[in-house]
């Protein structure tokens, strides 16, 4: 029976759920950030990055071509600079823009939209020298560090593979025209890059898997969180069983007060009662006085037994009145005639005569 209340063995309920989120305790993993943006900048400047060095190159030559006439005129010379810089930062911006569409959705996509402005705030705890080598000598901060070791260890086997591969273009770099070997180290560098980010992009999943599962074994409650969550939500169910208690006893009362005035008792014939009561001087169709289902059924046809109330049963008439009228209401149109023979019959054991309403 310890066990039961001790160990973590039930999965997490959703408000524990949706407590740990408000508090900032979610299934994220920066390596999977990280990857994303290599990826989209190595992608993004093989395709725009062409422009970025024209521009550059363009600069440049404006500038050694025209450096006299500048030197002597400084104001050319500040002007030819910020034209250089918006062009410049105008070739930049789609880059910029792709690089943080791609952050922001590789944060969006494992947490989604997360908004805690209490995480904003600086935290001293974290300065103190004291908490962050505990961090470190964790047994995370262990696992961490060795799965650190570990990426860097795959970064420099991708790097070396790419490299090897093209082993003889490197070994005859040296007899290539500047220019080729120029862009022959931006390819190499390229291709690089982009191995290395597909193999971070594949162990930062693993990473992030690894992190949703930690972060479900973190969630899981015992028996007693359970049982306290409930209480905390729903109050102490002792105290929810008196409550129902008294209410149904409150219940049972105002019936007992209601039944001498009923006319009927329509049943079910057992799972349901329904009281009617018929006034033509203060009514304009009879009302259901009472009804109840189980319990308060058996307790009004007691009761109806005790003041000499007809019990009728009509079961589809029952279930029609409770469904669909309530206490104090009066019957609907479609039940008219049901209600009319029931009431007629009772009348007719009782030796009376029907009262008909009042003309109008």
């Amino acid at each position: 029976m310890p066990e039961q209340f001790g160990d973590k063995s039930f999965e997490a309920t959703p408000h524990r759920r949706q407590q740990a989120r408000d508090q900032g305790h979610v299934a994220y993993s920066q390596d999977l950030g990280s990857a994303a943006l290599l990826l989209a900048g190595v992608l993004v400047l093989m395709y725009w990055g062409g422009g970025l060095v024209q521009h550059a190159a363009s600069f440049m030559e404006r500038q050694l071509r025209n450096a006299g006439p500048l030197a002597s005129a400084p104001s050319d010379l500040t002007h030819e600079s910020l034209g250089a810089l918006h062009k410049f930062g105008l070739a930049l911006l789609p880059i910029l823009a792709v690089l943080a569409v791609a952050g922001a959705l590789s944060t969006v996509l494992q947490i989604g939209l997360l908004f805690l402005p209490d995480k904003i705030q600086p935290d001293v705890s974290r300065l103190s020298p004291l908490a962050g080598m505990k961090r470190i000598l964790s047994l995370q901060g262990v696992v961490r560090l060795g799965f650190g070791l570990f990426k860097t260890a795959v970064v420099a086997i991708v790097a070396a593979t790419v490299v090897y591969q093209r082993g003889d273009q490197v070994l005859h770099a040296s007899e290539l025209p500047l220019g080729e070997l120029a862009r022959f180290l931006v390819d190499i560098c390229f291709a690089t890059a982009l191995w290395v980010g597909f193999a971070l992009l594949v162990l930062a999943l693993l990473d992030y898997g690894f992190q949703k599962w930690k972060h479900e074994q973190d969630l899981r409650m015992t028996h007693q969180e359970i049982r306290e969550e409930m209480k905390n939500l729903q109050g102490d169910p002792q105290v929810i069983a008196r409550r129902r208690q008294v209410q149904r006893q409150m219940a049972l009362n105002r019936i007992g007060d209601k039944m001498p005035k009923a006319d009927v008792v329509v049943t079910n014939p057992t799972e349901l009662a329904v009281a009617i009561q018929y006034d033509p001087e203060r009514m304009a169709a009879p009302i259901v006085l009472a009804k109840g289902a189980g319990v308060l059924a058996q307790r009004i046809r007691r009761l109806a037994l005790e003041h000499g109330v007809p019990i009728v049963e009509r079961k589809p008439l029952a279930q029609l009145l409770y469904k669909e009228v309530a206490v104090n209401r009066p019957i609907p149109d479609k039940s008219y005639a049901a209600v009319a023979e029931v009431l007629a019959y009772v009348y007719q054991l009782k030796g009376k005569k029907m009262p008909l309403p009042p003309a109008a």
